[in-house]
């Protein structure tokens, strides 16, 4: 099974802020976030943990792979969308047009940041890459809000419209399973 989960809160996640490839830590809360994760995957037997470069995905991968008594991997794949001029930008200032065109045009990057379909494509690698290890054991990968949704487009086969239809809670998990044709969505945002 894959398992992927969105790192432990960050101050920035609690202020309402973009939060791109800036590398804040994890605040209180995310370090609790965090262990609660690593305690309710403890009895899995996980054999693989990778993560996101960014700090908040390494400390979350780190009590993971603690419990699981595995060594942690970084894969840049899993790095979250980068929003370039935007990143740190509250939530509520971000223009609706910029907002809309993001929905609607799947390869749109703001100002020297990355588009939503160029996080597709390096997220489906990666999953590409790990689905012959995580059809048959428990792999866990560790990242950020849009490369979770874009694994659970790859599990599902759909575009980035999933994007603009799902939540993705900080510390939360998302589980994919093999199923009969391929990957099989058992469980998204599920909280420890």
């Amino acid at each position: 099974m894959l398992i992927v989960v969105r790192h432990g809160r960050t101050a920035a996640n609690a202020a309402g802020r973009l939060l791109g490839r800036a590398d804040p830590p994890l605040d209180d809360v995310g370090v609790a976030q965090a262990a609660a994760v690593a305690a309710r995957l403890a009895d899995l037997g996980v054999v693989r943990v990778v993560s996101s470069p960014l700090l908040r995905a390494r400390d979350t991968a780190a009590a993971i792979a603690a419990v699981a008594g595995v060594e942690p991997e970084v894969d840049d794949r899993w790095v979250e969308v980068d929003y370039g001029v935007l990143d740190g930008t509250p939530l509520a200032e971000v223009p609706a047009e910029l907002w809309a065109r993001w929905r609607d045009e799947p390869e749109f990057a703001p100002e020297a940041g990355e588009s939503l379909g160029a996080v597709a494509r390096r997220v489906a690698s990666a999953c590409d890459d790990l689905w012959p290890e995580a059809s048959e054991a428990h792999v866990v990968a560790v990242s950020h809000v849009s490369p979770v949704k874009a694994a659970a487009g790859w599990a599902l086969g759909v575009g980035h419209e999933v994007t603009w239809r799902t939540f993705v809670a900080p510390g939360s998990i998302m589980r994919i399973a093999a199923g009969p044709v391929g990957p099989v969505l058992h469980a998204f945002g599920e909280r420890p």
